[in-house]
């Protein structure tokens, strides 16, 4: 069992500030044999640092073209990517997963479901959510213990995100079931399924897997009355899926003894449908980086890797160059589906670290609400869109299983790119998994 768990978030840094120089400046990734060749082009070439992702050899980087080229030419080097502009078109991720169509033909806002959120904390007073999270609640099982009373209620309006990683709880949250927000002079922001409910549980700055099992823990113990069996189900509905944006770094072998499998299989036999986000370490299928929990092939579980859209809705997009690749030869080890994960927009506040990283602040539609949406990147973000969809599919058919759910989403995929190939009862890949989750598709297979 892994003892610390990193937020799968993969940040695409934004230019906050021009580079000492009268040229004009770009962000580009410098692509090295390793990441210590990307490195040392980057320092040799003279361009300011952004950030780096170690595990795919790339550093994002900032400077003029001279510098540019000159990284280019480095020893070690493979590709330097300019970063093209953001442009904020919408929603375009619901676009592509027709998930809205779901929405506007079907009526399948997720009424009726409460989706559980084990993340770094929540805002409850983001406009996203107005009323919608039914229980706000913070792990403090960091003591040797996973009693379930370590898992306990915080007020309705406590920000749990500014004392933990800061962000990553609310973006996930917004994804799943943010309302739909008109931002200031800007697109309507919109969340999976904005008539479900959200239960969202803080693990802290450290996500300890203590803490996080612990969680699901208590969803496990009080997913049927998450509000208590006082209060009715129209005003707090069972949890029906369970939403994990979190993992090890690297991957790592699926263990099927350990505490959070044993959990997570427990609250799949009792209706639960369990999504995990595949993990933000790249590859090239030569090795299994998926993260470990995400893999376990009891039906209802389920991973999703990250899809690009393009900010243009496209069906026909490519998988996130970040996303965690299974081990080719070895079909147990890929993601089950893929979903919007790069360049998504969603519910934030600039005080907060994460979305003080991300591409493009834009404002909500009150006077104070200044950047309260801001676009980030990684499987963090594809996971919730997953969790949201699986919400409108229980209100389609209140009656599925999870195993029906993941059939559902599974054999209806749109195929986007190449690589498939046969595996078990799917067609599948180890990089997309089955391909792009398809709302409207899967409704009808249930």
């Amino acid at each position: 069992m892994y003892a610390r768990a990193a937020l799968l978030a993969v940040l695409l840094v934004a230019a906050a500030s021009p580079v000492a120089t009268a040229a004009p400046t770009s962000t580009v990734y410098v692509h090295g044999t390793d990441i210590a060749a990307a490195e040392a082009a980057v320092e040799s070439a003279g361009l300011e640092k952004l950030t780096s992702f170690r595990k795919i050899g790339v550093v994002a980087a900032r400077g003029d073209d001279a510098r540019i080229s000159s990284a280019r030419a480095r020893t070690g080097v493979t590709r330097v990517e300019v970063q093209k502009p953001i442009r904020f078109l919408g929603s375009t991720s619901h676009t592509a997963t027709r998930g809205l169509d779901a929405r506007n033909s079907l009526g399948l806002t997720g009424a009726g479901v409460s989706v559980a959120v084990i993340d770094s904390g929540v805002d409850p007073t983001h406009p996203s959510f107005g009323g919608r999270i039914v229980r706000n609640l913070k792990s403090l099982c960091l003591d040797g213990s996973a009693q379930t009373n370590c898992v306990v209620p915080v007020p309705d309006f406590l920000d749990t995100d500014t004392t933990s990683l800061g962000g990553h709880g609310t973006h996930v949250t917004g994804i799943a079931i943010g309302g739909d927000v008109q931002t200031t002079g800007g697109p309507v922001i919109r969340g999976a399924a904005p008539g479900a409910k959200g239960v969202v549980i803080s693990t802290g700055a450290a996500v300890l897997i203590l803490g996080a099992d612990a969680a699901l823990n208590w969803v496990l113990e009080n997913h049927r009355a998450p509000c208590g069996a006082d209060v009715p189900a129209s005003t707090c509905p069972p949890i029906k899926v369970v939403n994990n944006s979190y993992g090890p770094s690297g991957g790592g072998a699926f263990d099927p003894g350990s505490v959070t499998v044993k959990l997570q299989r427990q609250l799949v036999a009792e209706g639960v449908v369990v999504v995990w986000a595949n993990g933000n370490d790249g590859g090239d299928g030569s090795a299994n980086l998926s993260n470990p929990p995400g893999v376990d092939p009891t039906p209802g579980v389920i991973s999703v890797a990250s899809y690009d859209d393009q900010g243009t809705g496209t069906r026909d997009g490519a998988v996130s160059d970040f996303s965690s690749r299974g081990l080719a030869a070895d079909s147990a080890t890929w993601p089950d589906i893929s979903a919007p994960g790069e360049n998504i927009t969603s519910s934030c506040r600039l005080h907060l670290p994460i979305c003080a990283t991300g591409l493009q602040p834009l404002n909500g539609p009150g006077l104070l609400d200044l950047g309260t949406f801001n676009t980030i990147s990684g499987t963090s973000m594809a996971a919730p869109h997953v969790a949201g969809i699986v919400a409108q599919l229980f209100q389609s058919k209140p009656s599925a299983t999870p195993a029906d759910i993941e059939r559902a989403l599974k054999s209806t995929a749109y195929r986007y790119g190449t690589g498939y190939q046969p595996a078990g009862p799917y067609t599948s890949s180890f990089d997309k998994g089955t391909g792009l989750v398809d709302v409207i598709a899967a409704v009808n297979a249930l």
